[in-house]
């Protein structure tokens, strides 16, 4: 969502200004600007579309002045425009803005009333004008023209203003939005949506909580917190970690490709925070009940991380014995879900820690007396802040905002999650649990190798992506822990390539998306040779007579059977073996179906082998189709609204 950045330094800011900018765009926009004052004077450059136009902008303008405020805009009122990009402005002060205000038309319709005239079809510009006529009617007492203008604001907001005649002093305020602030060791004061967008700038950091705002000064100990109810607070700094090298690319040509191939080392990084090398089982902080009395685990997510969050409901129930429903937040939300406190557990699932949708769901459970883990790549988020228990995922910085090694992690998390669970409620013994963690263990050695097959020149994969590239539609097909990977797989075609595409379960094809089965759209199955292969075959027999282009992604014993089978296959992509690398292989008949052990075991491993496949196909297709891969239209990677 929208970026905000505003500094003081003890020079000129705009460069710094535009470097913060880029390091936003990770957050999805689609216009952008920036502010300075110099001599009591406010000066302003936008554009519309990338940052690179606005630095074309200020080639030929540039802004002097060591007092500025930057944004990063993703449009939620008025269209992508120069005028109406942030920030907003007059001759008084300058605001950027991220969030929704809700009641924006009354205020809008009040203001106009007064004689206010409105520049541009945003929500943001009430804000400015509110904050206009305050400070004419208190002056200098900003207290009170907080108290008088943050309370007529519904919705969600974080808010940076910054004034004509103080070059020493920024305003920020929080309702909803996340918003941070630091300092440097040279005099510098920062206000920055995140963390991230504060690296390389700040050494210092503190973190607004829901209703605070502050005033901001190049001295720490100037500066002021206060709380919704105007009451000063302590402001507390914490050191900033995160190296600005975190944003390079390096010699890949996007995030997304450098993410992908992240995976096998900040897959040993998740495994060397969560298994303990004493006693080789996963380890992991007290929660708020404990395993023994869960009888239903509740979890929330968005987008990717509700995917990660199915496959997790796959492994509980069927190694821990725990009910577990699986909500998207948006709907949680707004619908009356059975909450019971003393056996049920709630887990909310977020890359960033700040999505809207999540962190509400999140305060639903706690009002409802519910203990909450978070499932968290950011462990000082708004999320992680708010819940009990923080299971951090480790995967590190992802701009691309297809997410990749963050899904992975959050699944390998989950997958340490189920595996205590089930041994802690009796229903894996310690040698069942040995394998287990052997078998977590063995992933980034098997990613590396998955990983070098499919970068590797393999036609069948190459013609894949062509067969791709020219579709219009395509469907996903899975079953299992496979269903979730297969939704995640036509997520992320739509995501960067903008191909219609759908994830099923493979069973459900003959109820009615079998209809749209024809020789122009493809048929992406992934049928690891599992429990579920024999089945999935079927339903792959069922497509293939109607016609369809069956790209089928498996094991090298489950493509000899699908084609010993007669299926025609448009191409067949091997995948790692995760029985053999077990020792499994006999535990495998063909058109075997049953539950032991050992397959629940290989189903923990398959999705992390799979998912890298749809990662991959989805990026080497975008790169055909020649879209934006680390930054699609539209999307953005934190949605800090509704």
């Amino acid at each position: 969502m929208c970026g905000i950045i505003g500094m003081m330094g003890n020079g000129s800011v705009a460069g710094s200004l535009l470097d913060a900018l880029r390091r936003l765009e990770y957050r999805g926009y689609d216009s952008a600007g920036m502010a300075t004052v110099s001599e009591g004077s406010i000066s302003r450059r936008r554009s519309e579309g990338k940052i690179v136009n606005l630095a074309n902008v200020l080639s030929q303008e540039p802004l002097a002045g060591n007092i500025g405020i930057g944004h990063t805009r993703w449009a939620t009122h008025g269209v992508p425009s120069e005028k109406n990009a942030h920030p907003h402005s007059n001759d008084r002060l300058a605001i950027v803005h991220n969030g929704i205000i809700e009641n924006f038309a009354v205020l809008k319709r009040e203001l106009q009333d007064q004689g206010f005239c409105f520049e541009s079809d945003t929500d943001s510009e009430v804000i400015l004008h509110l904050l206009t006529a305050s400070l004419t009617r208190h002056g200098e007492d900003i207290p009170r023209v907080c108290a008088d203008v943050l309370p007529r604001l519904r919705g969600m907001f974080a808010l940076v203003v910054m004034f004509a005649d103080r070059e020493d002093l920024l305003l920020g305020a929080r309702h909803g939005s996340p918003l941070a602030l630091g300092f440097d060791s040279d005099g510098g004061g920062y206000f920055g949506s995140d963390a991230l967008s504060l690296s390389g700038l700040a050494d210092r950091i503190a973190y607004l909580q829901d209703g605070d705002w502050a005033l901001l000064s190049r001295d720490e100990s100037s500066s002021r917190l206060y709380g919704g109810d105007n009451d000063l607070k302590e402001l507390r700094t914490e050191p900033l970690t995160i190296s600005s090298g975190a944003f390079g690319k390096g010699n890949y040509r996007h995030f997304m490709e450098k993410e992908i191939l992240e995976q096998p080392s900040v897959w040993g990084d998740v495994l060397a925070a969560r298994l303990d090398p004493q006693v080789r089982r996963p380890r992991l902080p007290r929660l708020p009940l404990a395993f023994r009395d869960i009888r239903t685990l509740h979890i929330t997510a968005c987008g990717t991380a509700y995917y990660a969050g199915l496959v997790a409901k796959y492994w509980l129930e069927a190694l821990a014995k725990i009910s577990v429903d699986v909500d998207f937040a948006s709907e949680l939300r707004y619908r009356s879900p059975v909450l019971r406190r003393d056996d049920s557990l709630a887990m909310c699932i977020s890359q960033s820690g700040e999505t809207m949708d999540s962190l509400e769901a999140l305060r639903l459970y706690k009002r409802s007396g519910l203990g909450t883990v978070a499932v968290v790549n950011v462990e000082h988020s708004s999320i992680a802040r708010e819940s009990d228990v923080v299971l951090a995922t480790h995967a590190g910085v992802e701009i691309g905002v297809a997410s990749t090694k963050a899904f992975t992690t959050q699944l390998l998390t989950l997958a340490c999650f189920a595996i205590t669970a089930a041994s802690e409620r009796g229903y894996m013994s310690d040698s069942d649990a040995d394998t287990a963690v052997s078998a977590l263990s063995c992933l980034p050695g098997l990613a590396s190798q998955c990983l070098t097959n499919l970068l590797g020149g393999d036609e069948n994969f190459l013609h894949a992506t062509q067969v791709l590239s020219h579709a219009k539609d395509v469907l996903y097909l899975g079953r299992g822990v496979s269903y979730p990977i297969a939704l995640e797989g036509a997520l992320k075609i739509k995501e960067i390539s903008y191909i219609h595409a759908e994830g099923y379960a493979a069973g459900e094809m003959k109820h009615g998306p079998i209809a749209l089965v024809d020789d122009t759209v493809p048929i992406v199955a992934l049928a690891p040779y599992d429990r579920w292969f024999s089945k999935t075959l079927s339903n792959l027999h069922e497509v293939s007579s109607r016609g369809g282009d069956v790209i089928l992604f498996s094991s090298k014993r489950g493509i000899a059977h699908a084609k010993e089978s007669g299926i025609d296959l448009r191409a067949s992509i091997e995948l790692v073996d995760c029985a053999s690398v077990l020792c499994l292989e006999d535990t495998y008949l063909a058109g075997e179906i049953g539950v032991d052990k050992d397959l629940g075991i290989l189903d923990v491993m398959h999705p992390f082998i799979y998912s890298l496949a749809v990662q991959v196909l989805a990026h080497d297709v975008a790169i055909l189709k020649g879209t934006d891969v680390d930054q699609p239209r539209n999307l953005a990677k934190s949605v800090t609204v509704e």
